[in-house]
């Protein structure tokens, strides 16, 4: 855009327009809770056809088992048996890391897998209990009650623990 030697300058984009500060406030929530937007394509849909979506968002089992295949099966049985191979020594040994009774150790080995292929998103993670997990639990645990002298109030004490992580991720993961 030049003019002789002189050159004019236009802005590109425009500067927005002041917005009320609800308009504002809830649109910026809509982006921090639902950044993709999934239920954009819901706008004229019947109630029934929102409430499965829904579902199926926050549910992702019932999105992808309708179309679950024996080829499919075959090859998660196969993994499960291979990780099950795995998961059950490191388990046992995660317990007692942790001051918790083998079967404890068995349970976090197998509970989140099961939970997590019925609710989670991702085709490609690894659930399950880490040492470093069971060592703090151990450590911080051992502060309040000792698991040798009073092994009954010390497992009452982690699994109180364990619920409340889990109901604290469960809400996250439900909030996205």
């Amino acid at each position: 855009m030049e003019k002789g030697n002189e050159y004019e300058h236009t802005p590109r984009v425009p500067i927005p327009e002041d917005k009320p500060f609800a308009t504002l406030l809830k649109s910026n929530l809509k982006e921090t809770f639902f950044p993709d937007d999934p239920f954009r394509s819901l706008k004229n849909k019947s109630c029934l056809q929102q409430l499965w979506f829904a579902l199926q968002y926050f549910i992702p089992i019932f999105d992808w088992a309708p179309r679950y295949t024996l080829n499919l099966f075959k090859s998660d049985l196969i993994a499960g048996i291979t990780i099950a191979s795995l998961a059950v020594p490191q388990g046992i040994s995660y317990a007692n890391l942790a001051s918790l009774p083998p079967i404890i150790g068995l349970y976090s080995s197998f509970v989140p897998p099961l939970i997590y292929a019925m609710m989670g998103s991702s085709r490609d993670v690894a659930i399950g209990t880490v040492a470093v997990a069971s060592l703090l639990y151990s450590n911080t645990l051992g502060k309040v009650v000792s698991p040798t002298e009073n092994p009954t109030e010390y497992l009452h004490l982690a699994f109180t623990a364990t619920f409340f992580a889990g109901a604290i991720q469960a809400t996250l993961g439900f909030l996205r």
